[in-house]
């Protein structure tokens, strides 16, 4: 392997779990500092959670809402283009012909914007006497994949609840993805149940990296996220993680450590399409 091929086959991929509060312009603030920060620390992907700019709940989502391209957009791309890094906007809530969506926008180093993920799988649970959450009474879910290139790897792009659907990271995949990322907010019921174990799971089945930015806890806010930002390797092993505080954790993407995984393993080889089959019935990217 040429140094060239070597040097990009290692990135650093950095998760920025931010205090969210209730004034947005704080919010842009904050994230702005800690994305300088992250790329600092020679970051080329900078992933950011979900609802960055806004706290998380069905009221808040209206008054919150903003056009693309709007404020947290223009400071996202600035930030990229300033940087030099991909940067993964975690989501806002977006109005658009007057319906609100859940969104994921990501920008290049250049600052041009590269997808926009809207929410596919929207979080309507209820789990008696511990948490019950619409998002369907707000939001309306987006229909289609996103994934976007690097010079390093393609990255498949999801939003909290979208990885509870294993079919969605299996079809990332298979279109040759090697890093996916799902900016969430799981909460104090879900969190300490679910969150690692999704996300080692979903890693582990497709023998890929997977990365979750959640908001910074916050034991005041109506609802109160698990935090635990962290990042799982294709082994299906937690290589960092955040604890509940604001933070910026790293972890070093080696996609020949991947490639290692997957000869030694041979999964992908060994799937029975003559028996089973998980299609795509939309679009590609967006």
């Amino acid at each position: 392997m040429s140094r060239i091929a070597k040097a990009m086959s290692k990135f650093r991929l950095a998760v920025i779990q931010l205090q969210v509060g209730s004034v947005k312009a704080d919010n842009l603030s904050r994230a702005r500092r800690l994305i300088d920060e992250a790329a600092g620390q020679d970051s080329k992907v900078v992933l950011l959670p979900e609802c960055f700019n806004s706290p998380y709940g069905s009221s808040f989502f209206p008054t919150y809402a903003e056009r693309i391209p709007g404020e947290s957009t223009h400071l996202l791309s600035q930030a990229a283009k300033d940087n030099k890094v991909y940067l993964v906007g975690g989501s806002i809530p977006e109005e658009d012909g007057g319906k609100l969506y859940n969104s994921c926008l990501v920008f290049g180093p250049d600052g041009q914007l590269l997808v926009k993920h809207r929410k596919i799988h929207l979080f309507d649970i209820d789990i008696p006497g511990k948490i019950r959450f619409q998002e369907s009474e707000t939001l309306s879910p987006g229909n289609t994949l996103s994934m976007f290139e690097t010079p390093f790897c393609k990255v498949g792009v999801g939003i909290c609840y979208d990885l509870r659907f294993a079919e969605l990271a299996q079809l990332y995949s298979r279109k040759g993805c090697q890093l996916l990322l799902y900016p969430g907010a799981f909460n104090m019921t879900t969190g300490p149940a679910h969150w690692e174990l999704l996300q080692r799971g979903r890693a582990l089945d497709n023998q890929v990296y997977v990365a979750t930015a959640s908001p910074a806890r916050d034991e005041s806010a109506s609802y109160v996220a698990w935090g635990h930002s962290t990042v799982v390797n294709p082994w299906g092993e937690v290589i960092s993680k955040a604890g509940a505080e604001e933070a910026v954790i790293y972890a070093d993407i080696d996609l020949e450590y991947l490639a290692d995984v997957r000869r030694q393993i041979p999964i992908t080889a060994q799937r029975r399409h003559d028996v089973y089959a998980v299609t795509c019935a939309q679009g590609e990217a967006r």
